[in-house]
């Protein structure tokens, strides 16, 4: 049955999901990449969408912005519709000095400053990763897209709560401790799969640095410019 935030009928998603965060860059993967893609669902503007890749099911939909929307939309998806692995695909700012605009991040596992993971767990500091089926396919792909000029660098990544606010030096320690870029959704995601016993993975276009100046992508980039972070999520997804 649908539910709150979903109103696709049973068998309406494919077991593998991509999930970026932004609706038309859901919408713009179905149009590019899905072949026969139907949308299957359409609330509060969030439209899914189910088609074939490489004559496989395959399903896409939006995450929207930070960990509470992921999570409700990853729940229903892994609770309610069947979907065994979530790939998402999103945009990051880099933190690692060895990380530049345009590279490929994968995210072994998130850091976080939210509560939602003390909530599951207030007796310890749960650490969320990646399913690692998942990865090691993505970075079978990755030798040729370095061949093609763009760099993929494996690591962990912090999930913040605040998009504006960072305390001061945290950025920069974070950094000295090996985190290779900041987002706002992975640690929700990795969580959630897990409680599902589900499969979840996060693969991230830096779009831009928070220690290093130099430049960024603007909007309409943040929308197009995500062909190596795709090819690595589908290389997922197909696993």
């Amino acid at each position: 049955m649908p539910t709150p935030h979903n109103s696709a009928q049973p068998g309406d998603f494919a077991p593998a999901l991509l999930m970026p965060g932004d609706p038309l860059r859901a919408r713009r993967i179905a149009e590019t990449v899905l072949a026969d893609s139907r949308e299957v669902t359409s609330v509060r503007g969030n439209s899914g969408f189910t088609g074939t890749y490489q004559g496989r099911p395959l399903s896409v939909m939006a995450s929207g912005m930070g960990m509470p929307s992921l999570t409700i939309f990853a729940t229903e998806l892994f609770r309610d519709y069947g979907v065994k692995r979530i790939i998402r695909v999103g945009t990051c700012g880099g933190l690692s000095a060895e990380v530049e605009v345009g590279d490929v991040v994968v995210a072994l596992g998130a850091h976080t400053d939210s509560h939602m993971n003390v909530a599951r767990f207030p007796e310890i500091n749960y650490a969320p990763v990646a399913s690692w089926p998942l990865l090691e396919a993505a970075m079978r792909e990755a030798p040729a897209l370095e061949a093609e000029g763009v760099k993929v660098h494996v690591g962990p990544i912090m999930s913040n709560d605040h998009f504006y606010f960072t305390p001061d030096g945290l950025n920069e320690r974070l950094a000295q401790y090996g985190t290779l870029a900041v987002e706002m959704e992975t640690a929700g995601l990795y969580a959630v799969a897990a409680e599902f016993g589900a499969e979840a993975l996060t693969v991230l276009t830096v779009s831009d640095h928070l220690l290093v100046s130099g430049p960024e992508m603007t909007h309409e980039e943040r929308e197009t410019r995500f062909a190596g972070a795709l090819r690595l999520a589908l290389a997922a997804a197909m696993s």
